[in-house]
């Protein structure tokens, strides 16, 4: 039996008003919950969280169901891949060692059904994204998170999520379409040979096709929440309500 794959993207946990968080949260918690059987792969694209900063001791309040639902998610053997993104890099060790998920900075390519795919979270795959890619050296340098460890929780997540917030503003305001290079990095990589090319980031769903390839871009739950489905040699992007 063929495994199916998931893939998801800018969930934002932590960026709205309570009550609106309180519902996403438990979207996403049902549909962590609908992912079906051992075998099964999640791909979550970046930025499950608005901001996240990992101390060694300590953990940020409030995504708890959503912990627990991960957990179990990889006890019940389904494989969870969780790329980092350009608003919860601040990982460690907590999701890979307490919650047994698979962590990366950067893009993977994997072979899914004998079709070859690039997928990663977007951000600093802009031609022009120079400046972007020199801070996002700076700040997961591992020597600069241990510093910034230092501050006291309640001022370290206060100031990660005014970063947050600017990020996302000058994210907001970048073109979307060919110009803002993440359709132009698809088809770089599609003249590569991948046949799917997969990110998050802009926060614009879309699926593209480009000679005999597609870029896939699965939005944010910040309006419409779905997800990416690859079963049977198909892809498919799915609302989920």
């Amino acid at each position: 039996m063929n495994n199916t794959y998931y893939f998801i993207s800018d969930i934002h946990l932590g960026l709205q008003d309570k009550s609106f968080e309180e519902k996403k949260e438990k979207l996403l918690v049902n549909f962590l919950a609908s992912v079906p059987q051992k075998g099964d792969e999640l791909f979550i694209l970046g930025d499950l969280f608005d901001y996240w900063f990992e101390y060694k001791r300590v953990y940020q309040k409030g995504f708890y169901r959503t912990l627990a639902a991960l957990k179990e998610l990889t006890e019940k053997g389904v494989i969870v891949h969780y790329f980092i993104g350009n608003h919860d890099f601040f990982h460690n060790s907590f999701f890979k060692d307490e919650l047994g998920i698979k962590m990366y900075e950067e893009p993977v390519s994997r072979t899914l059904h004998g079709k070859k795919f690039f997928m990663g979270h977007g951000d600093g795959m802009v031609d022009n994204d120079t400046g972007y890619n020199i801070l996002k050296k700076i700040l997961r340098n591992r020597f600069i998170q241990k510093m910034y460890a230092l501050i006291h929780p309640d001022l370290g997540v206060k100031i990660a999520s005014s970063t947050s917030k600017k990020s996302r503003i000058y994210t907001s305001g970048r073109e979307t379409g060919e110009t803002d290079g993440l359709y132009n990095a698809a088809k770089k990589k599609i003249d590569e040979g991948y046949d799917f090319v997969l990110f998050g980031h802009l926060h614009k769903k879309c699926y593209l096709q480009y000679k005999d390839g597609y870029y896939i871009n699965l939005g944010s739950w910040l309006e419409d929440a779905c997800y990416g489905e690859y079963r049977d040699h198909e892809f498919k992007v799915i609302d989920w309500k």
